[in-house]
């Protein structure tokens, strides 16, 4: 049993099939990448899988226990790092902490001892607009662990960055994962950024979306900066084109 399973599920809106029965298993420390053309549903999955919709039919597991429709049990961040511009850092990614109730004093001592880890160390008192692209991503990705350490969604979290930013961003994210229990659930269009992250790659159909096959990428994490111009990796990149 996988730390979390989406089993069976299906959703529609309006009587428009959007996920056609999705099974679904992330193990401990698994990077499982979900790639896929755009309207395959992934983002209406993530929101199932988060508890803000409800599905049809099906039902997500987490530790085994039925999380369906009920929020607050993963951590999910989207596209944008949505940090507030009025807050310092430290006080943006306390956030998730403050609202589960901790002690300010508390909150911070907790999200302190993570920002060395997250590259963000000496920015606790700056501000967002004081921060470059892949700095604010960080601080929105630690505020996103301390909501949830278990289990992390994240919906095509480096896109907006710029070639050299996203590349530096996922070699650190890696290193995160080696470091610390999190597992990810990771959306992405790219099919290279999805082999030099994931440990699985599952392929989404067209709307109604259902995956359609999984495929494991060949060399383990962490992989050498080599690894985008091997042969393992362009044969996997092969095989996914022919899929997509």
């Amino acid at each position: 049993m996988g730390i979390l399973e989406v089993r069976g599920v299906s959703k529609s809106f309006d009587g428009r099939p959007i996920l056609d029965r999705i099974d679904l298993t992330l193990n401990q420390g698994e990077l499982v990448c979900l790639l896929g053309v755009s309207g395959g549903g992934k983002s209406t999955l993530f929101n199932i899988i988060s508890g803000l919709l409800t599905p049809d039919s099906g039902q997500v597991l987490l530790d085994g226990h039925d999380v369906t429709g009920c929020p607050g049990h993963v951590s999910y961040m989207l596209q944008k790092d949505l940090l507030l511009p009025y807050r310092t850092v430290q006080d943006n990614v306390i956030l998730p902490l403050l609202l589960q109730g901790i002690p300010r004093s508390e909150a911070l001592k907790t999200a302190h001892s993570l920002f060395d880890a997250f590259g963000l160390d000496g920015t606790q008192r700056l501000y967002p607009a004081q921060l470059s692209g892949g700095m604010r991503q960080r601080a929105a990705l630690l505020r996103t662990y301390l909501f949830s350490r278990k289990v992390v969604l994240l919906d095509e979290p480096f896109s907006a960055l710029d070639a050299l930013t996203k590349s530096a961003m996922h070699r650190w994210y890696l290193d995160v994962m080696d470091r610390m229990p999190v597992s990810t659930l990771f959306i992405t269009h790219d099919v290279d950024e999805a082999i030099l992250l994931s440990d699985r790659i599952c392929l989404l159909s067209d709307s109604p979306g259902h995956i359609t096959h999984q495929i494991s990428v060949p060399h383990p994490r962490p992989r050498p900066d080599s690894f985008k111009l091997s042969e393992e990796f362009l044969a996997c990149k092969k095989q996914i084109l022919s899929l997509l």
